[in-house]
């Protein structure tokens, strides 16, 4: 993250040391886990290796004081056994609160979510996405920034200073899940002749009234998501450089909690991407508690995406219908399992996912996850991992 990030952390560190009150926590948590990915078939593309095997690690060190300041420190790293680009090492997180009676303020490197809606994350903007840990886009990768919130009974405002941009993570040579051209993230391009030092900016004001909850934002800066443009590497291979445009984007989170029901809206309107352009994706989710006269709960989801680019997204989610299933067991061990049908409406293209997590004892927890994609065509943005179906299994030790 070069000279910015380093000059944004030790600015945290130094209000940190400064600070002359008396420390009230002092903690240390985190995890380690072992991953394996089996992959059902064999590779599409030269080099690729058909399995592969990781270890993570991810500490958390808190520290607050009397006044409430507090300081947070998030590192996380993954050595991969096929991919290079896989094995990597992340500051999550590593900032300072400073907390007043009418405003707080995050100096550092945080992250934030924004959104609502279970399959896709449409506005979510400030983090860049951690793309080699998991193609369904929740990992996300530290963000240097300095941010003002202002809460008051009316609504929180919420604004952002962002002045280092992190470039999107994306397989390499080596690894699944990929193009079929390898993407250089070595030789990124951008609009702006500031590249990853352009000053971002965004500002956020939400509220809750009554069973509502709503969000809307206005981000300017670096788009996070790159526009992939064919190009050659140094050894004259052909690859893609990803591109990274100005925009602005206005986005709106929404939700409306009525009993058992959750209806979820997410919108945004970006401009400055080569076309100025629409997206939206709204659903419900209903929750029968206690189903067969047991302890558990399932929750069934619908959702709906629309892109207004079409053929022309830099998404799969251009016109798409999602199904779930949430299965809370509510035993002592926090079984669960969520599992999914993304289905293209303008083709036969398809994908499932499943995902479980189970505690073991105290300290342990088994995480279970697997891909299927089916039947997609070949101008599909699918079509490159159309043979890449996996199963995914993690065990996690939690200290």
């Amino acid at each position: 993250m070069r000279v910015t990030v380093v000059g944004t952390t030790l600015f945290a560190m130094l209000c940190l040391f400064s600070t002359p009150v008396k420390g009230l926590a002092n903690e240390l948590s985190g995890y380690v886990a072992a991953e394996g990915r089996y992959f059902f078939y064999d590779t599409l593309f030269d080099e690729q290796e058909k399995n592969s095997g990781s270890f993570a690690f991810q500490p958390e060190y808190y520290h607050e004081w009397e006044d409430s300041s507090a300081f947070l420190f998030v590192p996380f790293g993954r050595l991969d056994s096929a991919d290079s680009q896989r094995s990597h090492f992340d500051i999550r997180e590593l900032n300072y609160l400073w907390p007043t009676e009418d405003w707080e303020l995050r100096l550092g490197v945080g992250k934030v979510f924004w959104g609502v809606t279970e399959f896709v994350h449409l506005i979510d903007i400030v983090n860049q996405t951690d793309l080699v840990e998991n193609i369904d886009g929740e990992d996300k990768l530290g963000q240097p920034m300095a941010h003002l919130s202002v809460p008051r009974d009316w609504g929180v405002w919420d604004v952002f200073l962002l002045p280092y941009f992190r470039e999107r993570t994306f397989p390499g040579r080596k690894g699944r899940l990929r193009h079929a051209l390898v993407v250089d993230t070595d030789h990124p391009t951008y609009e702006s002749d500031d590249e990853e030092h352009h000053l971002d900016f965004a500002v956020r004001y939400s509220h809750t009234v009554g069973d509502w909850d709503f969000g809307i934002y206005h981000f300017v800066g670096t788009g996070r998501e790159p526009t992939l443009l064919p190009g050659v590497d140094t050894k004259g291979r052909p690859v893609l450089i990803p591109y990274y445009e100005q925009i602005n984007q206005t986005g709106l989170d929404l939700q409306l909690v009525a009993g058992q029901w959750l209806w979820k809206l997410e919108s945004l309107y970006r401009t400055g991407q080569r076309n100025d352009f629409f997206a939206s994706i709204g659903g419900i989710e209903y929750t029968f508690v206690g189903i067969a006269e047991t302890s558990m709960d399932l929750g069934v989801i619908g959702e709906y995406a629309y892109d207004e680019r079409r053929d022309n997204a830099t998404t799969v989610y251009e016109n798409d219908a999602m199904f779930g299933l949430r299965l809370a067991v509510n035993d002592a061990e926090s079984s669960e399992l969520l599992a999914g049908l993304i289905q293209d409406l303008d083709s036969p293209a398809r994908a499932l996912s499943v995902e479980a997590s189970r505690r073991i004892g105290s300290n342990w927890k088994l995480f279970l996850q697997a891909w299927g994609f089916f039947d997609s065509p070949s101008d599909d943005l699918l079509y490159n991992v159309r043979d890449d179906d996996f199963l995914q299994i993690e065990l996690a030790y939690y200290f």
